[in-house]
């Protein structure tokens, strides 16, 4: 799906950027879910404006649909007074306000389809955050306590300078381990992840032919 494929870029760029640059991983850490509630609300929005959309086309096509009954109705009162010219006349309108009503309803269903899809979006995008919150706020206790240990291990160290070398190289590859690894449980394709992706597009594409075939019944 386009649209998660543009959240997954944009946190993956910011989480990337913050990585190559930032000193403190805390601050990286909540910079991700910021961006995160950030785009949530941006999608909740897209979720609310396709909505509208969704009934307000509804209402086009309920309104084309009464007014090709209303000159079917007059046409036949035309009939019925032997006024075939008026009766033509009649007709006329009323096969125009059928084929706008016929317009209305393809439209109503690729808005309808696209509304499921904005919405399995958010949903997803929800559930991604929630769990990142809490990673995060374990990731954020872990990196504390492997900062007081860093320091507890570097007061004493010994004053030569071979050995502090090696500390603070071992200190750095510790750290850039474990911003490897929050990195990888944050944004990482994990197998359940991509499950259940799956799982919404079939429900998505279930329920999109079920609705056609409705509307295909009762044309």
């Amino acid at each position: 799906m386009a649209l998660l494929d543009r959240v997954a870029t944009l946190v993956r760029a910011n989480l990337n950027d913050l990585i190559d640059k930032a000193e403190n991983p805390e601050k990286m850490l909540k910079q991700v879910i910021l961006d995160m509630e950030n785009q949530f609300m941006q999608v909740k929005t897209q979720v609310a404006i396709a909505l509208a959309d969704l009934h307000l086309l509804q209402k086009k096509k309920q309104d084309n649909t009464d007014k090709h009954a209303d000159w079917m109705r007059k046409a036949e009162l035309a009939v019925d007074k032997h006024d075939d010219a008026l009766a033509r006349a009649a007709l006329e309108r009323a096969m125009s306000f059928q084929q706008m009503s016929e317009s209305f309803a393809q439209q109503i269903d690729d808005q309808e389809a696209q509304v499921e899809s904005l919405k399995a979006a958010l949903k997803k995008l929800e559930i991604k955050l929630s769990e990142a919150r809490a990673k995060v706020d374990l990731l954020i206790a872990q990196h504390r306590r492997s900062r007081i240990a860093s320091r507890a291990a570097e007061a004493q160290v010994t004053p030569e300078g071979e050995n502090r070398t090696f500390d603070r190289m071992r200190n750095k590859v510790a750290r850039e381990q474990a911003i490897g690894e929050a990195r990888s449980e944050l944004l990482g394709d994990d197998i359940e992840g991509r499950f259940h992706a799956l799982e919404r597009e079939e429900k998505v594409d279930a329920l999109l032919a079920e609705l056609k075939q409705r509307k295909r019944l009762s044309a």
